[in-house]
């Protein structure tokens, strides 16, 4: 049976393996920051409180991220001063995924994200921490409470996936999810559109997937969560495709 050091039976996380991996994401915050209004090159960064605040996150696991920057050259340290970013911040050129052009791109799509959301899913079920179970479940909420107020929660259901993706031990996971997220927000947005159920009979299924999706993942079901995330989305080709 596998054991963690944070008592949660079949976790694969070991005691700093949260806090690592909470500090990749916040690395990726991070990212998305830098250029960005307050972050632009030679700016100075907030005090590491504010920051830490902003990002949810604790002062050693904002330092951890800050370091990476730090080694990359993206930021840098003035002593008594603070932390600023760099003058010419280091490009990269970003992922270049096309766009969903026909029905034929939108079901293989929609196939890819059966087999790679699947997997994550499982992983997730056997690595996630319980702060990132909470996420997930967080965001299960969100897209409830946003469907219960009459919103098309498109974002919020991105949301949900991402949260999976974030829990499942391999931060590739969740990067190819945001790479992605153009192409899911238009997916969704058809499926939604054609979608041959009434809209409340429709949402609640979904909502009832989710909920599938989570409880499996709570209960470290490995095989369960991969079933109920590849069931979950073949039934969104299910009701765009109608099959």
């Amino acid at each position: 049976m596998n054991t963690s050091q944070s008592g949660e039976p079949g976790s694969l996380s070991t005691a700093s393996g949260p806090a690592r991996l909470l500090g990749d994401k916040v690395y990726e915050d991070l990212m998305q920051l830098l250029g960005t209004p307050g972050f632009e090159p030679r700016a100075r960064l907030p005090g590491e409180t504010a920051l830490s605040q902003r990002l949810g996150v604790s002062r050693p696991v904002l330092r951890q991220a800050l370091a990476r920057l730090r080694d990359e050259g993206r930021v840098y340290v003035r002593k008594g001063s603070g932390t600023f970013v760099t003058d010419a911040l280091p490009q990269a050129k970003p992922i270049s995924l096309s766009t969903l052009e026909n029905i034929a791109d939108i079901r293989a799509f929609l196939e890819f994200r059966c087999f790679m959301e699947g997997e994550a899913a499982a992983r997730a079920a056997l690595a996630r921490t319980t702060d990132q179970m909470h996420h997930v479940r967080l965001c299960r909420e969100r897209f409830e409470q946003a469907l219960a107020v009459g919103s098309d929660a498109v974002e919020e259901d991105i949301a949900f996936h991402d949260a999976v993706a974030q829990a499942c031990g391999n931060r590739f996971f969740g990067m190819t999810m945001n790479a992605l997220a153009p192409q899911t927000r238009f997916s969704i947005g058809l499926s939604r559109s054609l979608a041959g159920r009434p809209q409340g009979e429709r949402r609640a299924g979904v909502c009832q997937e989710h909920m599938a999706v989570e409880l499996a993942i709570e209960r470290q079901d490995a095989a369960a969560a991969r079933q109920a995330m590849e069931a979950h989305l073949r039934g969104g080709i299910s009701r765009l495709f109608g099959q």
